[in-house]
């Protein structure tokens, strides 16, 4: 199915037809598809396992199910794990920016919002940051984006959701000079405006007479919406992951269910051919239940006990294979394969596969956060972020050789290189160490100073009571 353009959007006559068609359109095409596939995967409810049904052929090649064998369905944890890693890897210790006031600008709650914005770039593929006073985000399973044909730009997009299939569809259109509300709520008219088009910031005066008033309107440079891509395939994590998860979720259960049939004994009944099947029925009741049995040896009759043994070592030695395989195909680090006490530069190396592809990640932040910058007015060198990004280490090799360097660094550059310091806590310590020193001057205006009062140029600062 084709996606639907901003050209394709402004052409039509009637925007309820036209918000209605771009959605429905948006629900068909392979970025929201592949959005709810990894949804399930990522609540653990991974498709291929939970729809696996084992199947056994009919002697005329027909294929049904197996209803005696055990179907234990085990769905691994790798997708949320691995993107979440990932996710919290660029972000966990928020971002900050060199201009001070800068992050104010793109309103409250910019790290929380991006976090979670960050992690469904990732796992759909693309997720939307809005901004007005307050920062918010879009995931790709209820937001259709309308992208330029000539640019390639986002001029416009559309919110939407429905609590289920019989409940009334609510969506915001959002232009670059307004946005615009509709529902479904009158069933019989189809989706309409519920609430005509509003610019995206109110000026508000306040007085006691009639409290608040909106007194004028007005919108930002550029539509305040943008996207943010989880990397530069513009695809989602679960491409080509979702093979090695299935694989693995099919081997691990595989494993499972044949520990529970396999567990069963078998008995081979020798000289009793005359026996009918409720006779067997019988035999085998009595051996569950009493664990005991009658048999005439006389005439050569004999009951055998079989138990099968499974594949264990070839299938965990598999296992792991397909693990190893997750982890290094996503660039995640496992911290089983660092060993305890390993130095920085081993830890370091553990983390080249995550630094490339955090690197990656981190540009599309950026690309998106200069994006909606430029239309809150924010120059773009401004709005890049910094980021620290969130790893184990050996803390006390690298706080040792920060100490030899402590006496070329300034005491902001020492605070941002030691490890259990975070971004937020900076600002603070630096503010608190300043108001000591005021303190301190103010209680010994002489405590910098040399022996005896003496000050760096050899003059005397002692005090001559006269009289």
């Amino acid at each position: 199915m084709s996606m639907i353009t901003y050209q394709d959007f402004v052409e039509q006559p009637n925007v309820q037809d036209a918000v209605l068609q771009a959605i429905n359109n948006w629900k068909g095409s392979d970025i929201y598809m592949t959005a709810v596939t990894a949804d399930l995967y990522d609540r653990q409810q991974n498709q291929t396992i939970m729809e696996y049904v084992q199947k056994v052929y009919t002697l005329s090649g027909n294929a049904v199910e197996n209803r005696v064998a055990s179907n234990n369905r085990i769905a691994s944890n790798f997708f949320r794990r691995l993107n979440t890693q990932r996710c919290t890897y660029s972000l966990g210790n928020g971002v900050t920016f060199n201009k001070p006031g800068v992050k104010d600008k793109f309103g409250t709650r910019l790290d929380t919002v991006l976090i979670d914005a960050g992690y469904f770039a990732l796992i759909h593929g693309l997720s939307f940051l809005f901004t007005s006073d307050r920062m918010y985000y879009f995931k790709a399973t209820e937001f259709v984006p309308l992208f330029d044909e000539d640019t390639g730009a986002m001029r416009a997009g559309i919110r939407f959701w429905q609590l289920d299939s019989d409940k009334p569809l609510f969506a915001v259109l959002y232009e670059e000079d307004g946005y615009t509300k509709l529902s479904t709520k009158d069933n019989s008219k189809g989706l309409q405006i519920i609430e005509p088009r509003k610019s995206y910031i109110q000026h508000i005066v306040k007085t006691e007479a009639d409290g608040e008033e909106v007194v004028g309107e007005s919108n930002y440079s550029g539509l305040p919406v943008v996207p943010l891509w989880g990397s530069k395939l513009h695809q989602s994590t679960l491409v080509g992951m979702k093979g090695a998860i299935d694989s693995y979720d099919l081997i691990r259960s595989g494993f499972a269910n044949d520990l529970t049939d396999c567990a069963q004994i078998y008995w081979i009944l020798e000289n009793y051919g005359g026996m009918t099947d409720a006779d067997l029925t019988q035999f085998r009741d009595r051996l569950v239940y009493n664990h005991i049995a009658e048999m005439d040896t006389s005439m050569g009759g004999k009951a055998t006990p079989y138990t099968q043994e499974i594949p264990y070592s070839a299938r965990t030695q598999y296992l792991e294979l397909i693990k190893s395989g997750i982890y290094e195909d996503f660039g995640a680090l496992d911290v089983h394969t660092i060993a305890a006490g390993a130095t920085n530069d081993h830890i370091d190396a553990a983390y080249q596969p995550m630094d490339e592809n955090a690197d990656d990640f981190e540009a599309q932040i950026i690309e998106c956060l200069q994006t909606l910058g430029k239309a809150l007015g924010i120059d773009e060198e401004d709005a890049i972020p910094q980021f620290k990004r969130n790893r184990i280490s050996n803390q006390l090799e690298q706080v040792q050789m920060l100490t030899q360097e402590a006496e070329w660094l300034d005491e902001q550059t020492i605070l941002e290189k030691l490890p259990n310091v975070t971004v937020d806590e900076i600002d603070k310590i630096l503010k608190r160490k300043d108001a000591e020193d005021m303190e301190r001057m103010a209680r010994n205006p002489f405590a910098d100073q040399g022996e005896n009062g003496v000050n760096e140029d050899g003059e005397s600062n002692e005090q001559t009571n006269i009289g």
